[in-house]
């Protein structure tokens, strides 16, 4: 690699709020210039059909029955219509994009099972757009008995290059799951999933108010957690695995809310994701000095004073304090992984997935000119 090339990002995570694209140079292991990024909101019967895809997934259908078809064909339209957006907003030309970093729609993640599923066709998205497509990024480490999540923090790695700060530094991702990245000296990189992340305050407040989220915290700050409770959830078997770890979105639905009232249970389930990622960061080798929150979670500053007080002494700041985009780094991070596939170089390690070995993944699918 003797250049940085243009690829675009993609993804719609485990929140399902929208498809986040975002515009990235580099050469597979350094990071250029970090483009423009942009969310396009999903709507209300696309998330319908993901959860209704997700439920299937959960009950045993696989590939091919009619409602993953149905799903995956939604995702990928979806996912093609976003890019196309992003390209005219940007008055960018395809051409010159050398591929587009594809994750899909995870519906299923069970890897103690040798199971991943997410939905999204490649193949069909190069046939489209006319330009490589990097996707499928997880089989190959859940077939080698790796996690097959997460996938992120070789991106941060890269990032935390280029900052120049000194090590340790911990990038926390708080989308539908939460998890944390550990970047030390020598490219020392530790990963886990620690727990929830806003899916299950996302859930309550759909159930109870008809919200897509908490917006700015506003629930979660009005309310007491009820410190028993999490206590009781942090005794799942779960937080005693040792790292690394991965978990599907919906691994702790049965959390119970019953009898709290909104602002309370918000403020509840908000203390145990915080609480959770406090677990996850006493698995690291030391505490870093600084904690850079990306994702949605970011955005609920009563989430946000609960991570501060779990993460004392650490400086725990949203990715904009740096200069970063908090919604866009997971976009940015596949545009990465994207040129990495087109290199076979590794996606995950042992220490981010339980890899045997650093593992290089994903497929590359070029367009078929005679479609």
């Amino acid at each position: 690699m003797t250049k940085f090339r243009s690829t675009l990002g993609v993804i719609s995570g485990t929140s399902m709020d929208g498809v986040d694209v975002a515009l990235l140079e580099s050469d597979g292991e350094t990071v250029g210039e970090i483009g423009p990024a942009a969310t396009y909101p999903l709507d209300d019967a696309h998330r319908a059909l993901l959860r209704r895809a997700m439920a299937a997934a959960k009950g045993g259908a696989v590939r091919g029955e009619p409602i993953l078809e149905e799903a995956e064909a939604a995702v990928t339209k979806a996912h093609e219509g976003a890019l196309r957006r992003f390209v005219s907003d940007h008055a960018l030309r395809l051409e010159n994009i050398t591929g587009v970093g594809f994750h899909g729609q995870t519906v299923f993640h069970a890897p103690e099972r040798g199971l991943t599923l997410q939905l999204g066709d490649g193949q069909t998205l190069a046939d489209s757009l006319g330009i490589p497509v990097a996707w499928d990024f997880r089989t190959a480490d859940v077939a080698a008995g790796g996690e097959g999540a997460p996938l992120v923090p070789v991106y941060h790695r890269a990032l935390a290059k280029r900052m120049g700060r000194g090590l340790p530094i911990a990038f926390v991702n708080i989308g539908g799951v939460a998890n944390v990245t550990y970047v030390g000296e020598g490219d020392t990189l530790i990963a886990l999933d620690t727990g929830p992340g806003n899916a299950l305050i996302d859930d309550l407040l759909s159930s109870r108010r008809g919200l897509a989220f908490d917006a700015g915290g506003e629930i979660t700050m009005r309310g007491r957690p009820d410190v028993s409770r999490v206590e009781r959830w942090l005794a799942h078997p779960f937080f005693a695995r040792p790292v690394p770890k991965s978990l599907d979105r919906d691994a702790f639905e049965a959390a119970d809310v019953t009898g709290l009232d909104d602002n309370d249970a918000a403020a509840t389930l908000a203390a145990f994701t915080a609480s959770a990622l406090n677990r996850g960061f006493q698995l690291l080798p030391q505490l870093p000095e600084l904690v850079i929150v990306c994702g949605g979670g970011r955005l609920n500053r009563g989430l946000m004073k609960l991570l501060s007080t779990e993460l004392a002494p650490a400086e725990v700041v949203a990715a904009e304090h740096l200069g970063f985009d908090g919604d866009a780094i997971e976009a940015q991070a596949f545009a990465y992984l994207a040129l990495r596939v087109a290199e076979g170089l590794p996606l995950t390690f042992p220490g981010t997935t339980g890899a045997p070995r650093p593992l290089p993944g994903g497929r590359w699918s070029r367009p078929n000119r005679n479609n």
